[in-house]
């Protein structure tokens, strides 16, 4: 399956078309069922399911999955919230194919069950769970049975990720064709477990008309344009990158630079406060040291083609000018930390000199500061603020949503907790800025260094600290020079 990621009105329209083109709903259903159903008999052998079916397509879902598992041995137990006379269309034909009894949701359906198929409510559920299947969803969780989710596991709102009221947390959650945000997003990816992708028969041509704007941040979409080292090449042409230093948190900008030239800049300035020269130059000796006093100078000079402005810079008036001149300078930028809070008093002044080959990299605290209170999740928060600020945004968390102006954006599922640890943020700054000043254009940068962050953290383990996330890029290049 591709990485595209739809929106559950993008899905219902993807299932329109694959009908209209002739595959009839009642055999994308049964593929559904048939997909369930595999997934449930690879994790358990047979055992006493539960299967808990909703009133519209999800539960015609699991209707198909009861005929399947009760064929293969299980012991099935059926649950319909509703009247089985109500059902339509390929819900009710798949109702007519079940020849078990049809028991009212309640508790008592879960009885001794082993395992429990959700299959009440999908993706498009817009209000809270309520009455008895909230009541299920709470005695699933107080009984600790493993559940097998369809679609979504109810609950969860599939364009946010938000729980609606409640939500089952599965095992395994089956979806078909594309993953949808919720998949993805906190908390719902949380409430999904290991989520499995199934393909039910639609075909991938649908997509030239859906036209999707987000998918799952993955190699294979920016792998091809990856600044790789060229046999001809020489350090010039592999990019400088100037990284603006402060002189307490001298830590931050070293982290930075030293990221950036692990990830493939050729070389890397890091501009310091007179006073803070010395502890900067007794750093890696790689790293070159110049003055604050220079930095205008640095920014004339064209074979210093990027900067990173913010992590440890201390916010105020000296740096929002410094911000101001790289960015008028024309320069590639990641403007970080410092570099975002120095503008949460005017952001129209910083946004009026920005572009799109800026990548701004705020937490939740400073996206709050710099663009105030957007609506909606975080895909739809990121999304407005790259088009207001004309920018690249990279809105970072254990779902960080990167957005470019044009309305495109992707999702990085792939951090674990690992990288909630003090330098982690200036270690991306300095991903982000390395590829920049290698020539990578800003999107590419910033869905990339989010991807290499995440995944040298996932190959490190427990007891990561920032320093280690530079040191283990080599062999998470070589994997993916190599895939």
């Amino acid at each position: 399956m591709g990485p595209e990621v739809l929106s559950v009105a993008e899905m219902y329209r993807a299932d329109a078309l694959a009908m209209a083109g002739g595959i009839k709903g009642e055999l994308l259903m049964e593929a559904a069922g048939h997909a369930v159903a595999r997934e449930l008999r690879r994790r358990f052998k047979p055992c006493r399911v539960a299967i808990l079916c909703g009133p519209g397509n999800n539960g015609g879902d699991g209707f198909v999955v009861a005929r399947l598992l009760e064929r293969a041995g299980y012991a099935v137990r059926l649950a319909l919230l509703g009247d089985v006379v109500n059902l339509k269309g390929d819900a009710a034909l798949m109702a007519e194919r079940w020849t078990g009894a049809v028991e009212p949701l309640g508790p008592h359906v879960l009885g001794r069950a082993d395992v429990v198929v959700d299959a009440l409510f999908g993706a498009g559920l817009v209000r809270p769970l309520s009455g008895v299947a909230a009541e299920m969803v709470a005695q699933i969780k107080a009984r600790g049975l493993p559940v097998v989710a369809v679609d979504v596991p109810s609950g969860v709102d599939g364009d946010t990720g938000a729980i609606l009221g409640d939500a089952p947390h599965a095992l395994v959650t089956v979806t078909f064709f594309r993953k949808k945000p919720g998949h993805l997003l906190l908390p719902g990816r949380l409430a999904c477990g290991e989520v499995v992708v199934a393909d039910i028969g639609m075909p991938a041509s649908v997509l030239g008309e859906v036209e999707p704007s987000v998918a799952e941040n993955v190699p294979a979409l920016w792998r091809s344009r990856y600044p790789w080292p060229q046999a001809e090449g020489h350090k010039y042409a592999r990019g400088h990158l100037v990284v603006v230093g402060g002189a307490a948190m001298t830590g931050a900008a070293r982290l930075a630079a030293h990221a950036a030239r692990r990830v493939g800049a050729g070389l890397a300035t890091i501009a310091a406060p007179p006073e803070a020269l010395a502890t900067y130059r007794a750093g890696d000796p790689g790293t070159i040291v110049a003055s604050l006093d220079e930095f205008h100078a640095l920014l004339a000079d064209p074979r210093k083609n990027a900067v990173v402005m913010g992590p440890g810079a201390g916010t105020g008036e000296a740096l929002r000018q410094r911000v101001l001149a790289a960015l008028k300078a024309g320069k590639a930028a990641v403007l970080d930390a410092d570099g975002l809070t120095s503008f949460a008093d005017d952001p129209r002044e910083l946004f009026k000199a920005l572009s799109a080959n800026v990548v701004l990299t705020p937490h939740d605290g400073e996206f709050d500061r710099l663009f105030g209170a957007c609506k909606g999740s975080r895909l739809e928060r990121a999304r407005q603020a790259a088009s207001r600020a004309g920018a690249v945004v990279l809105l970072k968390g254990a779902d960080t949503v990167i957005a470019h102006p044009d309305g495109r954006a992707l999702i990085n599922a792939n951090a674990p907790p690992t990288l909630a640890t003090a330098g982690s943020g200036d270690v991306l700054a300095g991903l982000i800025g390395g590829l920049l000043a290698a020539g990578m254009d800003a999107f590419d940068a910033a869905a990339a260094a989010a991807w290499l962050h995440g995944a040298a953290a996932a190959a490190f383990g427990p007891g990561l600290i920032a320093e280690d996330i530079a040191e283990i890029q080599p062999s998470v290049l070589a994997t993916l020079a190599g895939a």
